[in-house]
Protein backbone atom coordinates (compact mmCIF):
# COMPACT_ATOMS: atom_id res chain seq x y z
CA UNK A 1 0.00 0.00 0.00
CA UNK A 2 1.31 3.44 -0.92
CA UNK A 3 2.06 5.84 1.91
CA UNK A 4 0.42 9.25 2.11
CA UNK A 5 2.10 12.59 2.71
CA UNK A 6 1.13 16.04 3.85
CA UNK A 7 3.37 18.40 1.89
CA UNK A 8 3.21 21.90 3.32
CA UNK A 9 5.04 25.02 2.22
CA UNK A 10 4.38 27.85 4.63
CA UNK A 11 5.40 31.18 6.00
CA UNK A 12 4.92 31.77 9.71
CA UNK A 13 3.46 35.24 10.19
CA UNK A 14 2.99 35.11 13.98
CA UNK A 15 5.69 32.97 15.63
CA UNK A 16 4.19 33.14 19.13
CA UNK A 17 0.74 32.03 17.93
CA UNK A 18 2.33 29.34 15.74
CA UNK A 19 3.84 27.77 18.86
CA UNK A 20 0.28 26.97 19.97
CA UNK A 21 -0.29 25.08 16.71
CA UNK A 22 2.98 23.19 17.17
CA UNK A 23 1.95 22.21 20.71
CA UNK A 24 -1.29 20.81 19.28
CA UNK A 25 -0.03 19.15 16.10
CA UNK A 26 2.94 17.15 17.39
CA UNK A 27 0.98 14.89 19.77
CA UNK A 28 -2.01 14.86 17.41
CA UNK A 29 0.09 13.50 14.55
CA UNK A 30 1.83 10.96 16.77
CA UNK A 31 -1.57 9.65 17.92
CA UNK A 32 -2.66 9.33 14.27
CA UNK A 33 0.44 7.55 12.93
CA UNK A 34 1.82 10.72 11.33
CA UNK A 35 5.60 11.07 11.23
CA UNK A 36 7.60 14.18 10.39
CA UNK A 37 9.96 13.59 7.46
CA UNK A 38 10.86 17.28 7.04
CA UNK A 39 10.12 20.03 9.54
CA UNK A 40 11.75 23.30 8.56
CA UNK A 41 15.50 23.16 8.43
CA UNK A 42 18.07 24.46 6.01
CA UNK A 43 17.00 24.72 2.39
CA UNK A 44 18.44 25.91 -0.90
CA UNK A 45 15.91 27.21 -3.38
CA UNK A 46 17.24 26.19 -6.78
CA UNK A 47 14.16 26.85 -8.95
CA UNK A 48 10.98 28.87 -8.55
CA UNK A 49 9.79 30.27 -5.25
CA UNK A 50 9.36 28.46 -1.97
CA UNK A 51 8.10 29.80 1.32
CA UNK A 52 10.59 29.85 4.21
CA UNK A 53 9.29 26.65 5.87
CA UNK A 54 8.79 23.25 4.24
CA UNK A 55 7.11 20.42 6.16
CA UNK A 56 6.49 16.84 5.02
CA UNK A 57 4.55 14.40 7.19
CA UNK A 58 4.25 10.70 6.33
CA UNK A 59 1.23 8.47 7.04
CA UNK A 60 0.87 4.71 6.51
CA UNK A 61 -1.52 5.32 3.59
CA UNK A 62 -2.90 8.09 1.39
CA UNK A 63 -6.39 7.34 2.70
CA UNK A 64 -5.23 7.83 6.27
CA UNK A 65 -3.49 11.11 5.38
CA UNK A 66 -6.78 12.41 3.94
CA UNK A 67 -8.86 11.05 6.85
CA UNK A 68 -6.59 12.65 9.47
CA UNK A 69 -6.68 16.02 7.67
CA UNK A 70 -10.48 15.93 7.43
CA UNK A 71 -10.97 14.84 11.04
CA UNK A 72 -12.95 17.18 13.28
CA UNK A 73 -10.02 17.33 15.70
CA UNK A 74 -7.55 18.50 13.05
CA UNK A 75 -10.01 20.91 11.50
CA UNK A 76 -10.37 22.57 14.90
CA UNK A 77 -6.63 22.57 15.69
CA UNK A 78 -5.82 23.78 12.18
CA UNK A 79 -7.41 27.12 13.07
CA UNK A 80 -4.32 27.83 15.18
CA UNK A 81 -2.14 27.44 12.07
CA UNK A 82 -4.42 29.49 9.84
CA UNK A 83 -4.22 32.42 12.21
CA UNK A 84 -0.44 32.31 12.45
CA UNK A 85 0.76 31.43 8.93
CA UNK A 86 -0.02 31.28 5.23
CA UNK A 87 0.46 27.97 3.45
CA UNK A 88 0.21 25.82 0.37
CA UNK A 89 -0.87 22.37 1.54
CA UNK A 90 -1.22 19.19 -0.51
CA UNK A 91 -1.96 15.58 0.38
CA UNK A 92 0.07 13.36 -1.93
CA UNK A 93 0.12 9.61 -2.54
CA UNK A 94 3.59 8.12 -2.45
CA UNK A 95 4.97 5.42 -4.70
CA UNK A 96 3.84 1.86 -4.05
CA UNK A 97 7.16 0.07 -4.34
Amino acid sequence: MARGYWVVNLEVTDPEAYKQYQAFVRPFLAANDGRFIIRGGQQSIVEGTVSPRVVVIEFPSYEQAVRVYRSAEYQQGMQLRLGASSANFAIVEGLDN
